[in-house]
């Protein structure tokens, strides 16, 4: 099994989450700026969306989009828990997926973009900061995102506090959430991925 990943981007969540799975994929690096692999390899012939992750099966399927190879582990590779595998919970699993996605996540993305103008920026920092107090929030009220119990949403939302520190954003304004993400941070397998990403000796 391949991760294609870029060291620190959102490939670290189903990074981390393989390795809470029992899994240790086979890493390999893309550079996003060229597209290309270690071996000189087309990323573009992978995924030709050109961004990570994209997880290759054993069997030489493909896929893409991280909250689709998240759930994907959930339902057939996790050895433990990491997230209800049908019903309502499940339906709140992809929930918080679809909003850690689409709301944190992609609200990060114009302030990594040099090119991208001073006020959008501020703007985006703005509603970034709303649904990060929201979140801080809903974690002051329960342990994990789905209750008592760990699931790859944290996984997620975890790897996305990793990015405040290169935006400017506090952590700390949100004790809750920066508690969160010291407690995810100790987990071995979450340890361990980052040793293997190159973000942690």
């Amino acid at each position: 099994m391949k991760l294609y990943f870029s060291p620190g981007a959102c490939s670290l969540s189903p990074h981390i989450a393989l390795r809470e799975a029992g899994v240790e994929p086979e890493l390999v690096r893309v550079d996003l700026a060229t597209k290309k692999l270690a071996d000189g390899g087309d990323y573009l012939a992978i995924n030709s969306k050109g961004y990570v992750p994209a997880l290759q099966l054993d069997d030489g399927t493909i896929l893409t989009e991280g909250p689709a190879i998240l759930i994907y582990i959930v339902q057939n590779l996790a050895r433990t828990p990491l997230g209800p595998k049908e019903g309502m919970g499940l339906v709140r699993l992809v929930e918080w997926l679809n909003f850690i996605a689409t709301e944190i996540h992609k609200g990060f993305s114009p302030l990594f973009k040099p090119n991208c103008p001073q006020e959008w920026k501020a703007v985006a920092k703005e509603n970034l900061l709303k649904r990060l107090q929201w979140v801080d929030g809903q974690l002051a009220q329960r342990t994990w995102l789905l209750g008592e119990e760990f699931s790859v949403a944290d996984v997620y939302l975890f790897v996305c506090t990793t990015w405040t520190a290169y935006v400017q954003i506090d952590l700390g304004q949100f004790p809750a959430l920066a508690r969160f993400a010291e407690k995810v941070s100790q987990r071995p397998a979450v340890q361990a991925a980052l040793k293997a990403e190159g973000l942690k000796k």
